[in-house]
């Protein structure tokens, strides 16, 4: 008995299949597949030609900055008696390539009796400083120190042909 229900459940599900195979329901789809196979195949386009990159290099650092009051005459000697104007002919510091805006206080140590800032240059380079160092593009020299920031007197172009001082403070960046 139990194998002809066997028998007869496999008969029918066979029947059942054979019966759903054979329509003709799908014969826009294969019409539509031939007529895809039979249209000509189309072209790629060429790349586009690579141009590299050009860079811009910015030659204004040393004027003032654009966000910044321009002095009038009368203000600047105004300001201090004396006139200031940077020392050209002293040997460059290795931290005045860099912006002063990409240089970032990490650290503090105590050497020779005195206190020297770690400085990070932006690409991978720590370098310490004190008193008396330079750095930033604006001949931006450090006139104290402290274990949280350092205070930067800058010389810049004030738009006229004089120069005039800037105060700039690094802070202590602390890690995320």
């Amino acid at each position: 008995m139990k194998k002809t229900r066997f028998t007869v459940g496999v008969l029918s599900a066979v029947l059942l299949l054979s019966a759903c195979g054979g329509s003709n329901s799908n014969q826009d789809l294969q019409n539509f597949i031939r007529d895809t196979k039979a249209r000509p195949v189309g072209q790629v386009d060429e790349l586009p030609t690579f141009r590299p990159y050009q860079p811009y290099s910015y030659s204004a650092m040393t004027l003032r900055s654009p966000f910044e009051r321009p002095v009038r005459e009368e203000e600047r000697s105004q300001l201090s008696g004396r006139s200031v104007e940077p020392d050209m002919d002293r040997e460059r510091e290795y931290l005045e390539r860099f912006a002063i805006t990409n240089l970032r206080m990490v650290g503090t140590l105590n050497r020779g009796g005195g206190l020297w800032v770690l400085i990070d240059d932006g690409q991978g380079g720590v370098h310490a400083v004190t008193q008396g160092n330079y750095l930033g593009r604006n001949h931006g020299r450090i006139v104290s120190t402290s274990r949280t920031q350092i205070e930067v007197l800058e010389i810049v172009s004030d738009g006229s042909g004089g120069w005039v001082e800037r105060p700039r403070i690094v802070s202590l960046q602390e890690r995320d």
